[in-house]
């Protein structure tokens, strides 16, 4: 594999449909997008791990939804790690990439020398979907049960969807010849195509989380257990890269299920805030309330967590009684 091959799979989420046993997917490879959602804050190395794994389950998981949606997805517990929160942006015009962004939340002092996993406590792991203006935003959410943050995420599809899904996924630092060491991550989503399930009315209301196994019997069933096995047999690196393309990696492990791939989706880091939002969000305190945010400098600030821009404000300028609103 050349290093221009090596780029060209780099930050991109490969759809692809495996026709024999009618499932779908998708392979993802995140590495600029991971150094600039990381590089926005010094995180401990167990919530740089568990930032990355949230990073990658938002562009697997994101490359469904439709143009010009945003999907979110958040970690809150009451464990030392007490919220994770990504959002993904689709593209807002096609042939253009998806934005990804992501931060985390933590209290130093309560980090242990555990597996990433284990520094979140009991809460949940949420999924939200806003379709636009006019829409209502969808929202669902699961506990934190399993050993990671993937496995919520299965647990959610599951239950929430009733759709079985698995992921498959590996990041930590990579080092190569001739570049620093920095964050990869890959990764591939299996999913059964939608489909009711005759196990769902038994086993709803009873108190236990669905698994996709609660979903498929009989042919499916066996298809399903299969291809799950198939995926457990891929390494590390086939995952990461940068040795093998996506493609190659889909045929090695599904060849026998026939697998289709469509145009890969690139995606970036990207964030939303800008100082007119920030104005925005202010534009309902009195010039009173205003005071009460106003630094000793006279100035209103405010930071934004996914990328770490300052805001600096006339505090005259904003809010419902602004004396010199910007465009006024």
């Amino acid at each position: 594999m050349t290093l221009g091959t090596q780029i060209a799979w780099d930050d991109t989420v490969l759809p692809f449909q495996l026709d024999v046993v009618d499932m779908r997917g998708r392979v993802a490879r995140l590495d600029g997008v991971l150094d600039g959602i990381l590089k926005q804050h010094e995180y401990p190395p167990q919530v740089e791990a568990l930032v990355a794994e949230m990073a990658l389950l938002t562009a697997l998981i994101g490359q469904t939804i439709k143009l010009r949606w945003k999907l979110s997805l958040q970690v809150q517990s009451k464990g030392p790690v007490r919220m994770i929160a990504t959002d993904y942006y689709a593209p807002q015009a096609e042939g253009e990439p998806a934005r990804i962004r992501a931060y985390a939340s933590y209290d130093a002092d309560r980090l242990d020398d555990s597996v990433p996993f284990d520094q979140v406590g009991d809460g949940y792991f949420a999924v939200l979907i806003d379709q636009g203006e006019g829409n209502t935003p969808y929202q669902g959410i699961t506990s934190l049960d399993g050993e990671s943050l993937s496995a919520c995420a299965e647990a959610y599809f599951a239950q929430s969807e009733q759709l079985p899904t698995r992921f498959g996924l590996s990041f930590g630092k990579s080092s190569t010849p001739g570049s620093a060491e920095h964050w990869r991550a890959g990764g591939i989503m299996l999913q059964h195509m939608p489909k009711a399930s005759p196990f769902v009315a038994q086993t709803e209301g009873d108190g236990e989380i669905l698994t996709a196994a609660d979903l498929v019997d009989g042919e499916e069933g066996e298809n399903w257990n299969r291809v799950n096995i198939l995926l457990d047999t891929v390494e590390d690196l086939e995952l990461i890269g940068p040795s093998v393309p996506p493609t190659d990696l889909l045929l090695r492990l599904f060849h026998e299920e026939q697998p289709r791939v469509f145009d890969p989706q690139g995606v970036t880091f990207g964030c939303t805030c800008s100082e007119e939002r920030v104005r925005q969000s202010l534009s309902i305190y009195s010039a009173q309330d205003l005071q009460k945010m106003t630094t000793d400098d006279g100035r209103i600030t405010a930071d934004c967590q996914f990328c770490s821009s300052h805001y600096n404000l006339d505090p005259k300028t904003v809010g419902f009684d602004a004396e010199n609103p910007p465009n006024a």
